[in-house]
């Protein structure tokens, strides 16, 4: 049997390709496609017989594109059009311009791909862009399904999760290939919620400390005592003498404390750590509490009425350090032989890393797509 022919359009720095490898896919990359050359340093490192192209996919013509007679594509579109802390200009941003042109030359290849798999955020599902993605699909004879998910629930209990309730992931076959996922419903637990969290409540007695709100502090409660989760401690690295690096300094302590997610080694949830991660703190990713048996209400009780000094010494009693890349990395589900070139900076792997994905669920989704 000939070997899968993979196109991976917005390749980065190999999350596409590490996933499709993960998923033991008789496959062959025959093109990797990005224009960042940061990125492609890093995916040259690890996938070095790749051929990649430093170039953007609008210069790519439809000679080309035919000459790779490719079977799937594999695809992470800029998702900075569609996130909802961003401006959401959709279709008139110009990063959504070569997604748009991949549409517009899909139709119009000699052979059509037989699979193709799309990754973005949540809020491209009510985008502009999906919507002809949509049409696209259709006209070309491919049928689709879409999910929303977080890793939790595809690595602890996808497809157990009934697959219309859930949508980031796009996956797209022909028409003449089984469908990717069984439509049969499910039985849920009724204590788990349609963000894959436990319903349970939140035990009495328990303080509400930062500027989180009752919903939010039951939430991480109930994902930090789901047993089907691994605990971070398992994605971390050994404490050594280079940690300090990622301590975070004074300044940012008392500047936004009641604004950071803090969790511990023994926690089984972290927020989404974006490329802005260890350059600005605020909505970037999770901090680590490294001093465990030091208890956050005793920290944050009455602090906003402490002097400064009295207060930056209770808040560095916590010992909170960044999450280094590899750790990151390690959460992204990239192996331990994924690695970086030398000179690619502690900020440059957290950019790079930001803008990547879960190999896992993704590893996940060419399985079921290719079923």
């Amino acid at each position: 049997m000939a070997a899968l022919r993979v196109l991976e359009l917005y390749s980065g720095i190999g999350g596409m390709h590490q996933a499709l490898r993960e998923s033991c896919t008789y496959a062959e990359v025959v093109a990797a496609v990005d224009v960042n050359t940061l990125a492609n340093d890093v995916y040259k490192h690890n996938f070095p017989s790749t051929p990649l192209w430093a170039k953007t996919i609008e210069g790519i013509t439809l000679k080309e594109f035919d000459r790779l007679s490719f079977d799937m594509i594999l695809m992470s579109p800029p998702c900075q059009p569609f996130t909802r802390i961003g401006l959401q200009g959709d279709v008139s941003d110009p990063r959504t311009k070569s997604f748009l042109y991949i549409l517009d030359i899909l139709p119009r290849l000699q052979k059509l791909p037989k699979y193709l798999l799309l990754e973005n955020v949540k809020g491209f599902e009510s985008s502009s862009a999906r919507n002809e993605l949509l049409q696209t699909l259709t006209t070309c004879g491919f049928k689709y399904q879409e999910f929303l998910l977080s890793p939790t629930c595809i690595l602890t209990r996808f497809p157990d999760q009934d697959p219309e309730d859930l949508l980031k992931e796009k996956v797209a076959d022909k028409v003449d290939e089984a469908s990717s996922l069984s439509s049969e419903e499910k039985n849920l637990d009724p204590n788990i919620g349609p963000d894959c969290s436990s319903k349970k409540s939140l035990p009495k007695g328990a303080f509400l400390f930062k500027l989180e709100t009752v919903e939010e502090m039951e939430r991480k409660h109930n994902q930090d005592n789901d047993p089907s989760i691994q605990m971070l401690k398992d994605f971390l690295e050994e404490e050594n003498e280079e940690m300090s690096q990622y301590f975070l300094p004074p300044k940012s302590l008392l500047r936004y404390a009641l604004l950071l997610d803090i969790v511990k080694p023994t926690c089984r949830r972290s927020t989404c750590f974006t490329k802005g991660y260890g350059h600005y703190v605020e909505g970037t990713g999770s901090v680590l509490q490294t001093a465990v048996d030091v208890q956050l209400e005793s920290v944050f009780k009455h602090i906003d009425e402490l002097p400064e000094e009295e207060k930056l010494m209770k808040l560095s009693t916590l010992k909170l350090r960044y999450f280094t890349p590899r750790e990151i990395a390690n959460l992204h589900g990239f192996p331990l032989e994924f690695g970086f070139p030398e000179k690619v900076t502690v900020k440059q792997r957290y950019r790079l890393l930001g803008n990547s994905l879960n190999v896992h669920v993704v590893a996940k989704l060419i399985s079921i797509l290719l079923e």
